[in-house]
């Protein structure tokens, strides 16, 4: 006898049991559409929509998205966007990350964003140079202004062991160039002999790899700061229209939002190249990063991100469901607490132009939402944490004591990020046993 089809409510009644269990509040109609709509998807072969707001994204990933902040990104990405020559460079900007699941992640870290930049050349060497001037224009373009203010650049590769800006840097390691670096297009690396070598932007733009640009934003009518990043995935279009990546590997579409609809042409011309396996080589390279903060970076909440991302693309739709409801857990704001700390340490850097009471509004609201949260010993060690950090943020000749007192912030603040994360994860049998198996192959490795 044929055993009956389990149906997304069946699935439904595993994941109230363990939510029910693990004191995890849940969206049933929200989880119920959300299991019904990725079934679907599962036999579709339009694997590309658009949103009505002129949005569009794999269907997976729009699944997770809402346009209730779409102007407020569509603003921080004219600050990000890199741009060039009409007809020679032509770009698709997205949100990734937790910005790009705001249906779910009510509690969102940073204001990731990934664009494709497709550079038109006659030969490679040309469209490295071409992204280098972009890449730079766009830095010098935001290097300080009102509501915004540069933070660095990832553009090359270290070409052996180093000294850079005085911390030890490995051989193939992305290179990390300051607003004053990009401004003179050029660094001074001390190698293990002793001897000085210079290295220029562009000389580092002809083996790009990892291209990155980041941000401090405000958003004054929010009183919200937010650290603000673009990763370049930059393609050279050869004459005869085959396109290549320039950093040797181009990356998949599975959690990007793109902004504009009018970028649909570009996305879709570049998309052609991505490899057939681009799903399971991604799904790879999240489990990379999940063994990473399983193990040698302890941070519960980032791999609980990558493991939804895992889950909900390699058919493990139950767990994914659950793991969806903790995103928008009260507990899970301590996530964001601790990302802001980053923001509010970068935002009062000495030459900022963020203005101090952003910072001192940012600070007083994330107060607030631990009073809200938290209660007795735990919320008077965060608030008393967050007391001394608004003060010693707002001198920004402080040394020492700024870096040690952020750091006693976010700790305090990572200590309970991890323990909600972790036994919320492992009360799950099925994700126990993934946690487990993902701790064995970092260790093994």
């Amino acid at each position: 006898m044929t055993p009956p089809t389990q149906t997304p409510a069946d699935d439904l009644e595993r994941i109230r049991e363990s939510a029910a269990r693990l004191g995890v509040q849940l969206d049933e109609e929200g989880a119920l559409q959300w299991l019904a709509a990725i079934a679907a998807d599962a036999e579709s072969d339009d694997h590309i929509v658009e949103h009505e707001s002129g949005v569009f994204g794999h269907r997976v990933s729009m699944l997770d998205f809402t346009p209730r902040d779409l102007e407020r990104f569509r603003r921080i990405g004219e600050v990000v966007e890199v741009t060039g020559p009409k007809g020679m460079v032509e770009g698709a900007l997205a949100l990734s990350g937790s910005a790009a699941q705001s249906k779910i992640q009510s509690f969102p870290g940073d204001c990731d964003y990934f664009q494709r930049l497709n550079i038109k050349a006659e030969t490679r060497d040309e469209a490295c140079r071409i992204m280098a001037d972009c890449m730079r224009a766009a830095a010098r373009r935001t290097a300080t202004g009102d509501p915004f203010q540069f933070l660095e650049g990832k553009l090359g590769s270290y070409p052996a062991d180093c000294l850079h800006g005085g911390a030890a840097r490995k051989k193939g390691s992305p290179i990390t160039w300051t607003a004053e670096e990009i401004e003179a297009e050029r660094i001074e690396l001390t190698l293990a002999d002793g001897t000085v070598q210079t290295l220029t932007w562009q000389e580092a733009a002809l083996d790009p790899g990892w291209c990155k640009l980041d941000w401090v934003v405000a958003d004054p009518a929010r009183k919200a700061l937010s650290n603000a990043s673009n990763v370049i995935d930059v393609t050279w279009e050869a004459p005869d229209g085959e396109i290549v990546p320039l950093d040797g590997y181009l990356d998949a579409y599975f959690q990007e939002v793109y902004l504009d609809a009018d970028a649909m042409p570009t996305f879709a011309k570049v998309a052609k190249f991505v490899n057939d396996d681009a799903l399971d080589e991604y799904v790879d390279r999240l489990e990379e990063e999940v063994r990473k903060y399983l193990t040698k970076q302890l941070n519960y909440g980032k791999a609980a991100k990558r493991m939804y991302n895992i889950f909900r693309l390699s058919g493990r739709h139950l767990d994914a469901a659950y793991v969806r409801e903790l995103f928008d857990e009260p507990a899970t704001i301590l996530y964001q607490v601790w990302s802001l700390i980053s923001t509010l340490d970068n935002a009062t850097q000495p030459g900022s132009t963020i203005p101090i009471d952003s910072v001192r509004d940012q600070t007083d609201t994330l107060m607030l939402q631990v009073i809200d949260m938290l209660e007795g010993d735990e919320e008077a060690e965060i608030v008393a944490a967050l007391l001394t950090l608004r003060r010693t943020l707002e001198d920004q000749n402080a040394g020492e004591r700024r870096t040690s007192d952020v750091e006693a912030a976010q700790n305090r603040v990572m200590n309970l990020v991890n323990t909600f994360f972790r036994e919320k994860l492992e009360g799950v049998p099925t994700i126990r046993e993934y946690i487990v198996t993902m701790q064995s192959a970092a260790d093994a490795s």
